[in-house]
């Protein structure tokens, strides 16, 4: 007979809440699933090879426009599907632990299918099976993702580069964004815990890790970009994964599951907007990533996406770059898309609307505990009796904002008092002004 296994983490006497048999059978699961979801890397995988990528470009900036046929290596991932369902079929679903485990599970092995079909036309089925797709609707019943961007996209184009302070024309470049950012990050952690390095074969500006950023060695970025950097990626991204990493009894929390994307997204775009480190540009590039995606699925082929995104006033670089977004891991003809991109506007809105929610039923605490780890809103709410019994602990590190809970509370407090008031009332009421004094 084996020995048991036995976790010193897990409390002795667990609150009444948490059976501790169960969680620690579940904890073992997890340690399965950790294993064998670990080297699922789908952004890594589907992007365009940097040399092909870098000489597809050339060609584009002579003029030869053409929609590029990437040849993906083939993966089986077979043994990690089967292991993984296993985790799902022997976690019970009816406990928070296990439910956790059998939609993390599941979202893993849709991850492997993808993977498996990178460049065929199932492809796409699969991204939309992780990340969702343009036309779902907001939380509400509200407008779909692709009509919030096309919201966000007419509010730019209406506004003018008189906007613009002039800290916000000048180029800073990855070389010296990145000593910017390694000052402020040692700074936070008192020492280096994670490193800023430049890389020249990224697709994205930039992407972060647990313990390292990454800056894309020819990009030129703005204060705006610094700061958006430092929040959406630093102190989001990188530490939810460092405190998901302390997590010894359910180490997957430190992992990028599919499933917690668009609560990881909506998360760090929220910590943009309520950090004053989010401009309308921004919004605007977000915004046209989705209704790329939509025109893409519609049948848009890789040359009528970058000439979609040349007509919206990016350079050809940058329009190269989002077109190849766009087009991750599927064929570039038409009617496939990469849709990782939808998430964050839904996302956004999904966080924002849980922090109004958890301030209205005063339980601001449910959003430190969002830090602890990657998961997902429903997860946070699942996990209260884990973390109250010990069994999960609370974020090490969590950015300034969400420290100070006076500051967020007055924040939270003045959206929900806000979003009473009628716009359209208000107008029709100033209009009604001044026809009367046109009158007089």
């Amino acid at each position: 007979m084996a020995a048991e296994i036995v976790n010193p983490l897990i409390p002795h006497t667990l609150g009444h809440d948490v059976d501790e048999e169960e969680v620690k059978r579940h904890v073992l699961l997890d340690e399965r699933m950790t294993k064998a979801a670990r080297n699922l890397r789908i952004l890594d995988s589907a992007s365009w090879p940097y040399e092909f990528q870098r000489a597809t470009y050339e060609e584009f900036a002579k003029g030869n426009e053409f929609n590029p046929v990437i040849e993906y290596p083939k993966q089986d991932w077979t043994e990690v599907r089967k292991e993984l369902e296993a985790v799902d079929n022997e976690a019970d679903e009816d406990t928070p632990i296990g439910r956790y485990l059998s939609e993390s599970a599941r979202s893993w092995g849709v991850a492997a299918q993808f993977l498996e079909n990178l460049g065929n036309p199932d492809a796409t089925k699969y991204s939309i099976a992780l990340y969702g797709g343009p036309n779902e609707e907001l939380p509400g019943h509200g407008p779909t993702t692709r009509e919030a961007a096309q919201h966000f996209i007419n509010i730019a184009e209406e506004l003018d580069q008189e906007l613009m302070s002039p800290a916000e024309t000048v180029q800073i470049s990855a070389v010296a964004l990145q000593l910017q950012l390694q000052r402020d990050l040692d700074d936070y952690f008192d020492g280096r815990v994670i490193d800023v390095e430049t890389d020249p074969t990224m697709l994205a500006k930039a992407a972060a890790g647990a313990t390292r950023i990454r800056l894309r060695t020819n990009a030129t970025f703005t204060d705006y970009d610094k700061h958006q950097l430092l929040q959406h990626e630093a102190f989001v991204h990188s530490l939810t994964a460092l405190n998901g990493r302390l997590q010894h009894n359910l180490p997957s929390l430190g992992l990028s599951s599919p499933r917690v994307t668009a609560t990881q997204e909506g998360l760090a775009t929220f910590a943009e907007q309520i950090t004053g480190s989010i401009d309308i540009g921004r919004m605007k590039r977000l915004s046209l990533r989705i209704e790329a995606v939509s025109q893409a699925l519609d049948g848009a082929t890789f040359v009528d996406v970058y000439r979609y995104f040349l007509s919206m006033d990016q350079t050809p670089e940058e329009s190269f770059n989002s077109a190849q977004r766009v087009f991750r891991g599927v064929q570039t003809m038409g009617g496939q898309a990469f849709t990782k991109d939808t998430v964050y506007l839904r996302g956004l809105v999904d966080v924002h609307t849980f922090f109004r929610v958890a301030l209205r039923h005063q339980e601001l605490y449910l959003c430190r505990w969002l830090f602890a780890g990657k998961m997902t809103l429903e997860d946070v709410r699942r996990f209260e009796p884990m973390f109250r019994s010990g069994v999960l602990q609370p974020a090490r590190w969590m950015p300034t904002w969400i420290q100070r809970a006076n500051g967020l509370a007055g924040m939270l407090a003045f959206s929900l008092f806000a979003n009473r008031i009628r716009l359209d009332a208000i107008s029709n009421e100033n209009a009604r002004e001044i026809e009367k004094a046109e009158s007089q």
